[in-house]
């Protein structure tokens, strides 16, 4: 008698409205994919390769010698067909997983900090959702960093002559299951024209006409693993490089990493 009242209350919407639903979540994400990739061709019009790092406000520099924990860098690595779709490349993207976690070290490891590789829980299923959580999570406010704090038409009122951004308390779970202090977060996308596309580009520079071939774009953030707050943050975008080898992989993390207090 209880479940047939509740009933009563609860509202099952109709497959219309379902729809209607899945639309508007659909169209938010494509529109925040767009905002992403004019960002992208608004800041490599403006050169070569830009890399611009933000403080956060209020938080303490870290000491020296202080314990990061490195978080493996979240990579993927496309080929852009002459249709203008992004292919997912799994051996390009291990070759730069690759080059960019040894540079990483190479890097960092001069700096004096105590590095501390991160290696996810695999015994314990529920730690290693929490962990994969929270580099998704790292993405999300990354991306939301990108187009609220250096497109000037999205900045937000709250957040005006700040730099206020955090992923919460969630991540004292990575201090209490490694001892770090801070956490790098690595986050990197690159594409490479395919030779359609590449055709294509050359076809239409005969009528004049521009068309966007590869391009790479990337951020990285020094997360507090007690308060949670984005003590340092940076982005690269260029049109020019290679992460498949050592040499532009190395130029990408030198670039990435400029200003980083550590």
């Amino acid at each position: 008698m209880f479940c047939w009242e509740l009933k009563k209350y609860l509202y099952y919407p109709t497959y219309k409205e379902m729809m209607l639903i899945l639309e508007k979540k659909s169209l938010a994400i494509l529109c925040r994919v767009k905002v992403l990739f004019l960002f992208s061709a608004i800041m490599i019009s403006c050169g070569s390769c830009v890399t611009t790092s933000l403080m956060g406000d209020r938080c303490a520099t870290p000491p020296t010698f202080t314990k990061v924990l490195l978080i493996e860098p979240d990579i993927i690595l496309f080929e852009l067909t002459a249709g203008g779709l992004e292919e997912p490349r799994a051996n390009w993207t291990e070759a730069a997983k690759i080059n960019v976690r040894k540079k990483l070290d190479e890097i960092l490891q001069k700096r004096g900090d105590k590095l501390i590789p991160h290696q996810p829980p695999d015994k314990a299923q529920a730690r290693m959702h929490a962990h994969d959580q929270i580099v998704k999570l790292h993405e999300a406010v990354g991306q939301s960093v990108l187009i609220h704090k250096y497109i000037p038409i999205y900045n937000l009122p709250t957040k005006e002559g700040c730099f206020d951004w955090g992923l919460g308390g969630c991540v004292n779970c990575l201090k209490k299951d490694t001892g770090a202090d801070y956490a790098l977060f690595v986050y990197l996308r690159d594409s490479y024209t395919s030779p359609g596309r590449a055709a294509l580009m050359v076809a239409a520079a005969i009528f004049g006409v521009g068309i966007q071939g590869g391009m790479q774009l990337g951020f990285a953030s020094l997360v507090d693993l007690q308060t949670g707050q984005i003590i340092w943050f940076n982005r690269l975008v260029r049109g020019v490089g290679d992460l498949r080898t050592p040499e532009a992989a190395e130029k990408a993390i030198q670039e990435l990493l400029v200003n980083i207090p550590l």
